[in-house]
């Protein structure tokens, strides 16, 4: 049986939302993903979202509607898989706190913009990272306010050359987190969708959303 997802898209453009949506759409194909596309969030509407097996949101700095926020939850909660990446996860809808305790985090800065730094891997065994090192990677090192019911599988250390007050702190970069039954993944790396052809982030977020999944049913 193919599992269903759906990606919904929109937002700010900086973030290649539409591009991002499609490279998205590809890797869960080869998954064996029934994928649908959706711009906007009118789809989140829909209470059939209850029986998807994953929702990957691609949307920046936008607003959902009440009964879409809550559908959407209350999928979540239910056993659908939540899986995103960047700003078009974790900066989506600044105005829902709700969302927010979903997702398990909030994009509140990255001093420098684009900038070379550093993933460092916190749990080796895990298997989302398991054979995957630190690497190196540039794009924007997001600073974000975390909860610490998150599961942290990869880091990032801010050295202060571009904010010295933050020199030596830890972010999380990616987690796994739990939401009521439903599985919920993060990735802080995906700027644009060209940062996909970098293979340990490619890998980590394929990896990470066929985790999220519910299981077929």
């Amino acid at each position: 049986m193919h599992k269903k997802a759906l990606i919904f898209w929109g937002g700010w453009e900086g973030h290649t939302p539409e591009r991002s949506a499609n490279v998205v759409k590809d890797i869960l194909s080869d998954n064996d993903f029934d994928v649908r596309i959706e711009q906007g969030t009118s789809a989140l509407a829909d209470p059939a979202i209850d029986g998807l097996h994953l929702i990957v949101p691609v949307v920046t700095m936008s607003t959902v509607e009440k009964a879409e926020l809550d559908n959407l939850t209350r999928a979540v909660r239910n056993g659908t898989g939540l899986a995103g990446f960047h700003g078009t996860m974790c900066d989506s809808f600044r105005n829902e706190p709700e969302y927010q305790f979903m997702t398990g985090g909030q994009w509140v800065a990255h001093p420098g913009n684009i900038i070379d730094h550093r993933i460092d891997i916190a749990k080796p065994l895990d298997p989302i990272v398991a054979g995957i090192g630190s690497f190196p990677y540039r794009s924007e090192q997001y600073y974000m306010h975390v909860d610490p019911q998150n599961e942290v599988l990869a880091t990032t250390t801010f050295t202060g050359e571009h904010l010295d007050f933050i020199k030596g702190v830890v972010m999380p970069v990616v987690w796994k987190r739990r939401y009521g039954v439903g599985r919920v993944f993060y990735s802080a790396l995906g700027h644009t969708a060209d940062e996909f052809e970098v293979p340990q982030m490619r890998r980590i977020f394929e990896r990470g959303a066929l985790w999220a999944a519910r299981t077929p049913r």
